[in-house]
C-alpha cells in the first residue's frame, strides 16, 4: 500500500505558512526521511514531503542531492530530506528553501516568487 508520507510525519496546520510538515515523534539527527524532489531538466516536482514542508533561515531539515549512475544522471536528480539536528514530537520541519527565490510579503515573510535555477540546489550549511 502506498503511504505519502513516512511513519510519524502528519500534515497540520502550520504557524509559518498555511500547512506544514509535522513529526509525531522524536527523530535523531541526520535521519533520512525521504524522497522531497525530484529536478528534471528545469522543472522541480515536489513530493509530499517537498510539497508541505515550510521555509526557515534556521531549519532542523536539509535536502541531500542522490548521485546517480552516469547513464541516469542526466535524466533527473533526486534530493532526500534528512534531518539536521534532533526533532522532538509535534515539531514542524523546515528547511532552507534553495529551489526558489524567497520574497517578502507581510504574512510571513517568505513566499514562493519563482523558479531559481542558478541557486544552488543543496543546503550549504
Amino acid at each position: 500500500m502506498y503511504k505519502p508520507l513516512p511513519d510519524g510525519l502528519i500534515i497540520n496546520k502550520s504557524s509559518i505558512e498555511g500547512q506544514g510538515l509535522f513529526t509525531t515523534k522524536f527523530i535523531e539527527k541526520d535521519v533520512k526521511l525521504g524522497l522531497c524532489h525530484i529536478l528534471i531538466d528545469e522543472e522541480v516536482i515536489r513530493t509530499p514531503l517537498g510539497g508541505f514542508i515550510n521555509h526557515s533561515d534556521k531549519p532542523n531539515c536539509i535536502k541531500i542531492r542522490e548521485i546517480l549512475e552516469p547513464k541516469e544522471a542526466d535524466q533527473y536528480t533526486k534530493y532526500f530530506l534528512y534531518t539536521k539536528q534532533p526533532i522532538e514530537g509535534g515539531e514542524e520541519l523546515t528547511i532552507k528553501y534553495t529551489f526558489y527565490k524567497v520574497g517578502e510579503n507581510t504574512k510571513n515573510n517568505a513566499i514562493w516568487a519563482s523558479y531559481n535555477i542558478n541557486a544552488p540546489m543543496m543546503d550549504m550549511e
